[in-house]
């Protein structure tokens, strides 16, 4: 079962040599889910533990990884093991220019209000 999810990387760990045949590298990841910032940590495996290498902490990824859990001594182990990263580009927001028949008011188009107007406010 594949999944995938997207966020800004924050944090790149050192790849562990395991055992002697296994190495292991993790990276976390941010994702803002409902105003609540969630830190998420994947691991990649073996050969793919260098494909984190190519991307810089605060650039936004997507990441492709599998479910893993293990059973050992009676307790249970979940993992996301990711597969495929992919940089996200950045959403760029265009803001178009003002049109012409609106222009921003100034000084000189500054509402005047008559100063005798009598002011009926308790404060």
């Amino acid at each position: 079962m594949s999944f995938e999810i997207e966020g800004k990387l924050h944090r790149v760990f050192e790849t562990e040599n395991k055992t002697a045949t296994f190495q292991a590298r993790e990276f976390v990841i941010e994702v803002n889910s409902n105003n609540y910032m969630q830190y998420i940590k994947f691991q990649l495996t073996q050969d793919r533990c260098s494909i984190i290498d190519s991307y810089q902490e605060g650039s936004r990824i997507k990441v492709y990884f599998d479910l893993r859990g293990r059973e050992w001594n009676d307790k249970y182990f979940t993992n996301l093991n990711a597969w495929k990263l992919e940089k996200v580009e950045d959403d760029i927001v265009v803001v178009p220019p003002p049109d012409a028949d609106e222009t921003f008011p100034d000084a000189s188009t500054e509402p005047v209000f008559d100063d005798k107007l009598d002011d009926d406010l308790p404060f």
